[in-house]
């Protein structure tokens, strides 16, 4: 079997986010979207309320797999059995950190490979960060999130 993961923080997951793993779930067995708990990290939503939204919007596809993982992600890639890591690019800024993300994974274990995966155009300056500064500013986000997770957000976040 043919088994990526796709690691993220997914705080929260975007149109950009899904139409990476689309293209991955395609060309994969499985995939397994594994969202990263970094306890030094101030989340905007929790871990639970990360992976319940992401098995949420994955839920039509047949062979995508949501977990959840503390740690490197080549240590949890190699406990799934995988040795394949999907990384999105939006645009070329992105390419340089994730090479040298690819590089030290590759250096920690040199089984993994990453694939980058590029979202189509209309997604490429989609970043969670973005979604959130949007949101916290009470603008509309329906356009760079899937419905649950809006709807999910302006429940959370009601005044």
């Amino acid at each position: 079997m043919n088994l990526a993961i796709y690691p993220g923080s997914f705080d929260p997951i975007t149109k950009g986010h899904l139409d990476i793993l689309k293209t991955g779930s395609e060309i994969f067995d499985k995939v397994i979207v594994a969202v990263l708990h970094n306890p030094k990290k101030n989340a905007f939503l929790s871990l639970d309320e990360r992976v319940s939204l992401i098995r949420e919007v994955t839920k039509n596809f047949p062979n995508v797999e949501v977990d959840s993982f503390e740690g490197l992600t080549v240590e949890y890639a190699k406990n799934k059995g995988a040795n394949i890591l999907i990384r999105g690019l939006r645009a070329v800024s992105d390419f340089e950190y994730e090479m040298q993300l690819s590089q030290a994974n590759s250096a920690l274990s040199k089984n993994i490979k990453t694939v980058f995966l590029t979202t189509k155009p209309k997604y490429n300056f989609i970043s969670s960060s973005t979604v959130k500064e949007i949101f916290g500013f009470g603008g509309d986000i329906s356009a760079f999130v899937p419905e649950e997770v809006e709807n999910f957000l302006k429940k959370k976040f009601a005044k």
